[in-house]
């Protein structure tokens, strides 16, 4: 029998392009979290409401409660004494300083898990996604399908003209892409 007797905390990161299933994946862990009968709390930045405001959603519309909140030190705010894991979905969208919050947490003992695109549109990283990816003690990278040839898929295309790095949208303004079909404009 193997005793623990300090727990020690943790981050993990579900990472990929869109439509690569990062949030149900998030929601997956979560889920079984709950089942295990750990203290669970979610949250979401508050750019993301694309399909509602009380829980992240994945596009196959699988959902689970979370908490919006509009810059990473909000989450510490937020944080009960008892919260074992920590989930946190669209972790593109937030400051620097998820980084930071993200390192806290785990630092004293609870298991983050984030989930977020690694690449903007242009196919450059998301700095905060980088960062955490180098200090994680897991990493997953989903992929997607290439709605252009069906080969694996790591990137997302923009269709829209918009130049906006950050710009929350779905079907309609993105699609994912194989680095063959990937075009930047």
């Amino acid at each position: 029998m193997i005793h623990v007797l300090h727990r020690s905390g943790s981050i993990e990161v579900v990472c990929g392009s869109m439509f690569s299933g990062k949030t149900q994946e998030l929601i997956r862990r979560l889920r079984l979290a709950t089942i295990a009968k750990q203290k669970v709390q979610v949250f979401n930045s508050a750019l993301d409401i694309r399909y509602g405001k009380n829980h992240i959603i994945s596009h196959d519309k699988s959902k689970i409660p979370s908490q919006l909140v509009r810059h990473a030190k909000d989450i510490l705010k937020m944080i009960h004494p008892d919260t074992q894991v920590v989930g946190v979905d669209e972790v593109q969208f937030f400051d620097a300083d998820v980084v930071g919050v993200c390192e806290h947490l785990a630092n004293q003992g609870k298991r983050v898990i984030v989930a977020g695109l690694d690449q903007d549109y242009r196919g450059k990283p998301f700095d905060v996604m980088a960062k955490l990816m180098a200090v994680a003690e897991f990493v997953t990278k989903n992929l997607a399908i290439c709605v252009v040839c069906g080969n694996p898929a790591n990137r997302t295309q923009k269709l829209t003209s918009s130049k906006k790095r950050i710009e929350v949208g779905a079907s309609g303004k993105y699609e994912a892409r194989c680095r063959r079909c990937f075009q930047v404009f």
